[in-house]
């Protein structure tokens, strides 16, 4: 058995399709990329993460707890991955720098290795990293499944299990898929959303803070649009994921 996490199957999966009895995939789209689609079963991919609700006096404690206002503007949540997102943070600094959130909150995750470059370059220009308006930054974020709940609007890469999550909790993205040279299989992955309108996409190669500013001013701006987004990524959430896995593997040792 195999299961593939990413919208367009890899090479390892095309290449060994045909000699499992299975192939588990995450996406509708895969199944038409593989030739033996009788032996493909859409299970969705696994993850500990889930869709809650968070009442108004949660969500204030948790944006209390971070030391952020919740003043009633609409929560944009950053993050690049673990590590963080060079082009993603360049473009969110200037985008700060520039004061052009005025109408939404920024909860910001560098990543660890430049949440001290992001702070220098913000005392080179006199400001505080502690004290910028409508934006907490850190390092890292630990309770995301907490942050993505609360989060008006996500922006981040596209990798499997976050494209998968994003459907989870329901929420409108601006993806920036990592670019690769064999393959671009996390753009693959945010088109999954985008073509039913739940997503949008800024390529690496051409982000800035001004065109990352317009379309989250596009998107936060329409609370009716901002709804319809979300309401079209559940669409997609997978369900009873681990169930059907553990079943497709009991058939197999069955037969």
């Amino acid at each position: 058995m195999l299961h593939e996490s990413n919208s367009y199957p890899g090479r390892a999966v095309n290449m060994f399709a045909k000699k499992v009895d299975r192939v588990l995939v995450g996406f509708n789209e895969t199944k038409r990329c593989l030739k033996n689609s009788e032996n493909v079963i859409v299970t969705g991919t696994p993850t500990k993460l889930k869709k809650i609700n968070i009442d108004i006096a949660k969500k204030k404690k948790l944006l209390s707890d971070i030391g952020i206002k919740n003043d009633g503007l609409p929560i944009v949540l950053v993050f690049g991955g673990s590590q963080g997102a060079q082009k993603i943070n360049e473009s969110v600094y200037e985008l700060i720098k520039r004061n052009l959130n005025k109408n939404y909150q920024i909860i910001w995750a560098t990543g660890p290795k430049q949440f001290d470059i992001i702070k220098e370059k913000f005392e080179k220009e006199n400001l505080s990293i502690n004290n910028l308006k409508n934006v907490k930054i850190l390092p890292y974020i630990y309770n995301m499944e907490e942050m993505m709940n609360i989060s008006d609007l996500l922006i981040c890469r596209s990798g499997a299990m976050t494209v998968t999550e994003i459907s989870i909790v329901g929420k409108p993205a601006i993806f920036i898929p990592l670019p690769s040279k064999m393959a671009n299989r996390q753009e693959d992955n945010a088109r999954v959303l985008q073509k039913i309108g739940a997503a949008k996409i800024i390529q690496n190669e051409v982000i800035n803070y001004e065109n990352l500013s317009n379309e989250i001013d596009d998107i936060i701006t329409k609370p009716l649009e901002l709804k319809e987004m979300g309401e079209l990524a559940e669409t997609l959430a997978p369900t009873n994921v681990l169930d059907k896995i553990y079943n497709e593997i009991d058939k197999i040792v069955k037969e």
